[in-house]
């Protein structure tokens, strides 16, 4: 049986951002409309991450410090698997009390992290988190190529 190369498929080892003509440009928003992700690609979830320190009680209570404590924490969970922000293909941001206002520091830490290739990104806003304290939670999933 012979084998057919399909030099597109080899190449693709790597997840690809897309953002498709037609749908407005999300990047000055903090994220990018879709991703691909290669079948043989590894994935790693991290569970909700919050502004904890690392005896897990909240080190402020100012939005902005938490949203930047968060996105740190991500870093260091996905440092124990040998990955950085730049394999994250997707976030999912819980926002307590969400308003406008709230999106300014949550597009300042993507931008921080990933600069102009932003994962994808869903933001929920909810009445509450595990804890009182807790204003903001992001869950990532991140590929290993």
């Amino acid at each position: 049986m012979t084998q057919i190369h399909r030099p597109q498929e080899a190449i693709r080892t790597a997840p690809v951002l897309v953002d498709p003509e037609g749908l407005h440009d999300p990047i000055p928003f903090g994220y990018s409309h879709t991703v691909t992700v290669p079948a043989e690609t590894e994935l790693v979830l991290v569970s909700g991450q919050y502004g904890s320190g690392p005896d897990g009680t909240v080190v402020s209570a100012d939005f902005t410090e938490q949203v930047q404590r968060t996105f740190h924490n991500i870093g260091v969970a996905l440092a124990a698997h040998g990955l950085d922000l730049s394999h994250v293909v997707q976030l999912r941001t819980y926002v307590v009390n969400h308003d406008v206002s709230k999106l300014g520091p949550i597009t300042a830490a993507v931008r921080a992290g990933w600069g102009t290739k932003p994962p994808t990104q869903t933001l929920i806003g909810v009445a509450s988190l595990a804890a009182p304290d807790v204003l903001f939670e992001v869950e990532a999933l991140a590929a290993r190529p």
